[in-house]
Order: C-alpha cells, then sequence, then structure tokens
C-alpha cells in the first residue's frame, strides 16, 4: 500500500478525524477532555513522526468501524511526545527513544512504554553520481556527523566503495532540529560503535550537533535532503521509501553490510528479545547477527497506567487493543515490522494494567 504524498510534507502533520473537519495542526496543546466539537468522545495523541505513517493508517481505519470516536494525532517528534504526557496535555504521547528515569520521575504518575512496532533509522543521500547504493561502517558514519569527513570521496568512504564514481564534493549533513526519538536511535547506535561520539557528541533525543543543518521531523530531514546535492540525513525507512531517496548499506556487528528492510529489522528484534526489561524500555541498536540492520528500534506508545475517565480509558484502550492484534497486520506494507510474538504478549500485558479505581478495559 502506498501513502498519498501528501502524508510526507514538511512541518507539523496531524490526522483530525472528524467528518469535514480541520486538517492541519492545532496551534498549540490540546487538553485531553471529554467530546469533541461534533459531541463525539475525542482523544488526543502527539509524539514521534517516526510511526506516523502507520499511526495515521491505525486511526483513519480503526475510526471507520467506531466513527464517535475522534483521534486526532500530531507528529511534532519524541520530545514533545514525552513533554505532553508528562504535562498531561494529551492522551498518550508517542516517541523512538524510551523516557529515562529522570523523566519517569517526573511524571506526576506511572506512565506505561507500550511498544508498537519496530522500524529502520536509515541514511539516506542525495548523490546523482553513485549509481549503487554506498556501504558505511558506523565509525566512517560517526565522523561525518562530526564533520571529520568532509567529502564524499575521502578515503575511508572510497575503501568501502570500491569502483563507485565518488565525486570530489563536499557532504553537507542534514540532522534533526528538534527533540526526536529517530535521533536517539541514531546517536544511540553511533555511540556504540564510536567512542569519540560517545565522548564529545552523547545520546538523547536532542544532541549538540557538529556540523550541519537542521530539519524538524523526519519530513524535514527528508525534504532537504531530497533538495540538497551531495547531502547526508537520517530519516525513518518509510519517509526514504516515500521521496525516492537513496538509502546506504551499514555494516552491522557481524562485519556484514546491510540494507535496511523488514527482515533485517525484525532479525535485530530477535536478538534482543530474549533480554527485554520488565518497562519493555530497551535499545536495539547494533544488535547481535549476520542479517541484523544495526539502527534498528522500537516505537513505543506512552499512557498513564491509573486513569480518571473511565469512558476515555476504554476507548482509549480498546483502540490500543486493536492496534497490536488487528494494526500490526499493515505494518508491513508501510515498511515498518511487526512486533515479534514475544514482545507482542508483553505489550498486551502492559495494556491490561490501564485501569480508573482498579478496574481494566480489556475487551
Amino acid at each position: 500500500m502506498r501513502l498519498k504524498s501528501r502524508l510526507i510534507t514538511t512541518g507539523m502533520l496531524s490526522l483530525a478525524l472528524l467528518a469535514g473537519a480541520c486538517g492541519g495542526a492545532s496551534d498549540g496543546p490540546v487538553k485531553p477532555g471529554g467530546e469533541s466539537n461534533s459531541g463525539g468522545l475525542a482523544i488526543q495523541g502527539a509524539g514521534a513522526t517516526f510511526p506516523y505513517p502507520l499511526y495515521s493508517k491505525w486511526i483513519s481505519e480503526y475510526n471507520k468501524k467506531n466513527p464517535s470516536l475522534k483521534i486526532d494525532y500530531q507528529s511534532i517528534g519524541s520530545g514533545g511526545g514525552i513533554k505532553q504526557i508528562t504535562e498531561r496535555t494529551v492522551d498518550f504521547g508517542a516517541t523512538d527513544a524510551p523516557m529515562n528515569d529522570e523523566q519517569l520521575k517526573a511524571a506526576p504518575k506511572e506512565i506505561l512504554h507500550i511498544p508498537t512496532v519496530l522500524g529502520a533509522v536509515v541514511v539516506t543521500y542525495n548523490l546523482p553520481e553513485a549509481k549503487n547504493p554506498i556501504q558505511l561502517d558506523g565509525p566512517t558514519v560517526a565522523a561525518i556527523f562530526m564533520g571529520d569527513i568532509k567529502k564524499w570521496n575521502d578515503p575511508k568512504i572510497a575503501a568501502m566503495n570500491e569502483g563507485a564514481a565518488l565525486p570530489d564534493k563536499d557532504i553537507a549533513v542534514v540532522h534533526r532540529s528538534d527533540g526526536s526519538g529517530t535521533t536517539a536511535i541514531f546517536v544511540d547506535y553511533m555511540a556504540k560503535v564510536s567512542p569519540e561520539w560517545k565522548d564529545k557528541v552523547g545520546v538523547g533525543t536532542s544532541v549538540n550537533w557538529p556540523t550541519g543543518i537542521g530539519g524538524k521531523g523526519n519530513e524535514g530531514v527528508s525534504g532537504s535532503v531530497k533538495q540538497t546535492p551531495g547531502s547526508i540525513g537520517y530519516v525513518e525507512l518509510i519517509y526514504a521509501k516515500q521521496n525516492n531517496l537513496s538509502v546506504a548499506s551499514i555494516k552491522n556487528s557481524a562485519g556484514k553490510f546491510v540494507t535496511p528492510s523488514l527482515e533485517s529489522v525484525t532479525a535485530a528484534a530477535s536478538g534482543v528479545a530474549a533480554r527485554i526489561p520488565d518497562d519493555l524500555r530497551v535499545s536495539v541498536t547494533n544488535a547481535d547477527g549476520e542479517a541484523s540492520y544495526p539502527i534498528s528500534g522500537f516505537t513505543y506508545l506512552l499512557v498513564y497506567k491509573d486513569q480518571d475517565d473511565a469512558v476515555k480509558a476504554k476507548a482509549l484502550v480498546e483502540f490500543i487493543w486493536w492496534a497490536l492484534a488487528e494494526g500490526e497486520k499493515m505494518a508491513a506494507d508501510l515498511g515498518y515490522s511487526a512486533l515479534p510474538p514475544e514482545v507482542l504478549t508483553k505489550a498486551q500485558a502492559k495494556v491490561r494494567l490501564i485501569n480508573v479505581g482498579g478496574k481494566t478495559f480489556v475487551p
């Protein structure tokens, strides 16, 4: 299934599922509250751009079966999703980077991490001279994004791409300008493969980039790379596909150059499934296995365990339960990997914990 091109545009994205209602993002945080303007029950979510194409599809399909429930999801970045769920200005948040211990302590109540799917963060580039996919290893990617490798024909790049027509052209680095789970996955990988990156730049949803220009959201980065010859950036796989961008093969921990795909992301997930902690916060980058794509990650919904509104809590639980059961079947068509069975069971167990006064709502 192909998404219409309008789904991948620059700026903030939102999906307002009100018949004839607004098609853009709201001007600010939307208070979680009972009714929509048309009188039905309204649920507000915000956060990661990484899963936006899939979440928009889920919401659209679910709305066909439940027209009285109005769900709005604003694609504002994982940092924004964490902030808004912490401040309780949304009913659910979304992030690709699990909240850290300090962030969890700042929340007024316990927040559950519910993984939904996995995706690949890809290194995408605009280099018409290169007819075949570029191959890169982790330390070289880190050196490019630190500004230490400045030319496409640098010997380190050329050594991994024998015979490729690499031009004497400056590399234009494009990175995220907003708080981003995609960034967190990307820099988590680079910190694992480059001690210099770990010491000088570090990890997190936002870092102090040594070089490059910023783009807002996966949409902004993919748009900048598409428009800038000689550029390189990082986005979720579906954004590269929708913009027809070239994607690099990355050398994994087993020494194999791997192209991002559903199969290689699933292989990475399988490498960590046995050691996922009880709270489900886990890194999937640089996973073991010859077939594993090394820059992979889960994306999560963030939901308060103890809810205040029983009607809304029931509707939210029913939607998430449907997404994990029926929505997972739509993942592959949009470039995402469904949860491995053992992880899906753990995610469903988290949904069973959502309650109001001890009453749970799993269908």
